[in-house]
């Protein structure tokens, strides 16, 4: 079974600047979870969106899903990512305007895959997202009555979370998802979050510089602004 992501060779760095990451191999499967961690500028952001496919310009091989990036065009790597990936910002870049339900829902007005998924597992995307949300505890009175402008931090970041796992993409993407977290609710958020992807068997990659995090994973790559693994 080929691995969810395979990198080989990596090498990347900016324009006139030294190699910011060199990555002899990694390889990822199915339902394994990777964290990430390092000082500010060691590349750990840099590496997600290579693997995004929203950054190119690195030599070596990328895979993600069983296709090499480098051999894609802009519109292709979009569905690519739109089809296997869900993706858990810092910064949540949730749309002030819309429901609880509608934040949740998006990722399945962009990918047929995901949408069909969705309706697999609850019947309706809707369903899925209800689902979803009370899965990661937010209160169902909240889902349309209110936008997730009047959620708090912790709240809009569980409908950020919600909206990453909808319609059970190969790979959710997560960069410092816990930073707005007190250690209680990072606790509490992670252990939900790894239930929710262990039903799934979806990939983790997950990047933050707390250190108490580590814990919850098998796998561990550290970057310094150069690494191997």
């Amino acid at each position: 079974m080929k691995p969810i992501i395979s990198i080989d060779n990596l090498r990347f760095a900016w324009p006139g600047q030294a190699p910011m990451l060199e990555i002899q191999q990694l390889q990822l499967q199915a339902g394994e979870h990777l964290f990430i961690q390092g000082p500010s500028g060691s590349g750990k952001s840099t590496l997600l969106n290579l693997i995004a496919g929203v950054l190119g310009g690195f030599e070596g091989e990328i895979s993600l899903a069983g296709q090499s990036l480098a051999s894609l065009s802009e519109r292709q790597r979009d569905r690519l990512r739109a089809d296997h990936i869900g993706v858990l910002f810092q910064q949540f870049n949730l749309l002030p305007y819309l429901s609880l339900i509608d934040n949740v829902s998006l990722p399945c007005t962009l990918s047929a895959p995901r949408r069909e998924a969705a309706i697999r597992r609850s019947d309706s995307v809707q369903a899925e997202a209800h689902r979803l949300l009370e899965r990661l505890q937010l209160p169902a009175e909240l889902f349309q009555r209110r936008t997730v402008a009047e959620l708090s931090i912790g709240q809009q970041q569980r409908v950020a979370a919600a909206r990453a796992l909808i319609g059970a993409p190969e790979l959710i993407i997560a960069d410092e998802p816990t930073s707005a977290l007190d250690g209680v609710s990072r606790d509490r958020f992670m252990q939900l979050l790894l239930e929710e992807l262990d039903q799934s068997n979806t990939t983790l990659l997950l990047v933050s510089h707390d250190p108490a995090l580590s814990e919850y994973f098998s796998r561990h790559l550290t970057l310094e602004g150069a690494s191997s693994c």
